[in-house]
């Protein structure tokens, strides 16, 4: 009898510990990324800061596209792996390879057994069609074909994703990210689907491009910072590295640079900020506008609205961001 009574002692102290970490990851962010992550360099920074900040993201998986640099979906993926590996999340993190063509090539051939982008376009609406009480976050911070086509491909998704996207100089015309697939834009705003846009605004400090990361301070801040993984990874300019902090510095080292003092801006990560924390930008809900070429118009009387992002606080953000790195570095 005793030894039944330590046994169901036993079974109810696990079964409490379960309920505990499951009631810790209810309150997280179900997130899901899709990057062109060979692109520069900012995506590699916003994976490491999304992974990183355990106690805020349970992120999902990574997909991804290609966009008019950094090469095809395999040079894409071969960049994101190496940032997850150096997070120590590799080979446990799911990550699928998406689309290299538009969203106008791909989408008549959404329903055929093979096409291009499937293997991310899968992956999305499974997570999606998980049961849970949470939203699925979607943030692409490259082009929006892949969500595009996930949305395309099982429209039941759309009441159980919000979509973060990094992209466009609203209301300014252009972006590189947008201009990646300009036919993908305009059907993503038609769909009933939560839908944020984080503003880049190219040269005007109330975008994403004010948010700074100065070279210095990554080569001050970074070198050894992070986990520490037990095989060295090499990286895309060569070399090999067992930290993320470490390979952030050979980025910069090998970046262009603007402004003196030399920065990059912060693109990418600052959509991963105002998501982990709203009071790192200023959150507008506007009608939602229409694209025509690459230039907006706005239509006022649309009742369907948007989440626009801007006012961004550099300094709050940037401190977050090497806060997180230094958490993740063993003592």
């Amino acid at each position: 009898m005793k030894r039944l009574t330590n046994g169901i002692l036993i079974a109810l102290f696990w079964a409490a510990m379960v309920a505990c970490a499951n009631a810790e990851d209810s309150h997280k962010i179900r997130l899901l990324i899709d990057s062109d992550a060979n692109n520069e360099t900012d995506d590699q920074h916003a994976i490491a800061y999304a992974l990183l900040s355990k106690d805020t993201f349970e992120v999902e998986g990574i997909t991804v596209n290609k966009t008019q640099n950094g090469g095809d979906v395999d040079e894409q993926m071969a960049e994101a792996v190496r940032v997850v590996k150096l997070c120590g999340f590799y080979p446990k993190l799911p990550m699928f390879k998406g689309a290299n063509g538009s969203f106008a090539e791909i989408l008549p051939h959404i329903h055929d057994q093979s096409y291009d982008g499937k293997e991310a376009v899968d992956f999305i609406v499974a997570q999606a069609k998980k049961q849970s009480d949470r939203k699925l976050v979607l943030l692409p911070i490259g082009k929006l074909t892949n969500i595009a086509l996930a949305l395309a491909k099982d429209p039941s998704i759309i009441p159980n994703v919000k979509i973060v996207w990094l992209g466009s100089n609203y209301p300014r015309a252009g972006e590189y990210n947008m201009t990646s697939d300009l036919t993908c834009i305009d059907y993503v705003l038609s769909l009933p689907v939560d839908f944020e846009m984080v503003t880049v605004r190219y040269g005007d400090p109330s975008g994403s491009w004010g948010v700074k990361a100065y070279q210095q301070d990554i080569f001050d801040k970074m070198p050894e910072k992070g986990p520490k993984v037990d095989l060295s990874i090499e990286g895309r300019h060569g070399g090999t590295f067992t930290t993320f902090g470490d390979y952030s510095v050979n980025l910069y080292k090998h970046a262009s640079q603007h402004g003196d003092p030399p920065f990059r801006s912060f693109f990418d990560a600052t959509a991963v900020a105002v998501l982990k924390d709203p009071g790192f930008g200023k959150a507008v809900e506007v009608p939602r506008p229409a694209l025509n070429g690459q230039a907006w118009v706005d239509r006022p009387k649309n009742p369907v609205k948007m989440v626009l992002w801007e006012g961004f606080d550099s300094a709050a953000i940037m401190k977050d961001f090497y806060d997180v790195i230094d958490a993740a570095t063993p003592n």
